[in-house]
């Protein structure tokens, strides 16, 4: 009885699947980045965010990213504001969406998305921005809808 060996089908299947996945770095849009401040009750609070402006940036956002660092996040740039549904589709990450009106204010805070979720997280009116940050910072640094977050995009107030 003649043996067959594995090994060739294995490394097929591997190229196969590095070949087709979106993840890989060719794919993954480069992103600016910037500093931005959220000012709360609590205080002021700095992060440094990339900013998604293309339609592939804003179409790939933090998909297949493993983890971000507390003090990040990514600044999806809607302009000119309009009503904006997001989802967690080949996202890894719980984030805490918080969508933002044309003046900077918080208008509304998606906490705790689930991961690879599918469901629709829509920011029911119009907004100039969506900041995606770690699950838990909203809750966590006290931030609210009515706060305001200070960035170069933003109407002055």
């Amino acid at each position: 009885m003649k043996m067959r060996s594995w090994r060739p089908v294995t490394i097929f299947l591997t190229v196969l699947v590095l070949q087709s996945s979106p993840a890989t770095a060719e794919k993954m849009p480069n992103f600016a980045q910037s500093r931005l401040a959220i000012e709360t009750g609590a205080g002021r609070h700095v992060f440094q965010v990339e900013i998604a402006r293309t339609p592939q940036q804003l179409s790939f956002g933090l998909m297949y990213r493993r983890r971000l660092p507390a003090d990040a996040g990514m600044l999806f740039d809607y302009h000119p504001p309009q009503p904006v549904a997001m989802w967690m589709k080949n996202t890894f990450i719980p984030l805490d969406m918080l969508f933002i009106a044309a003046d900077g204010r918080i208008t509304r805070i998606a906490a705790r998305t689930v991961p690879h979720s599918l469901d629709v997280i829509a920011s029911k009116k119009p907004v100039r921005a969506v900041l995606e940050l770690n699950a838990g910072t909203a809750s966590r640094l006290g931030i609210k809808t009515g706060d305001v977050v200070r960035h170069e995009i933003f109407e002055s107030r």
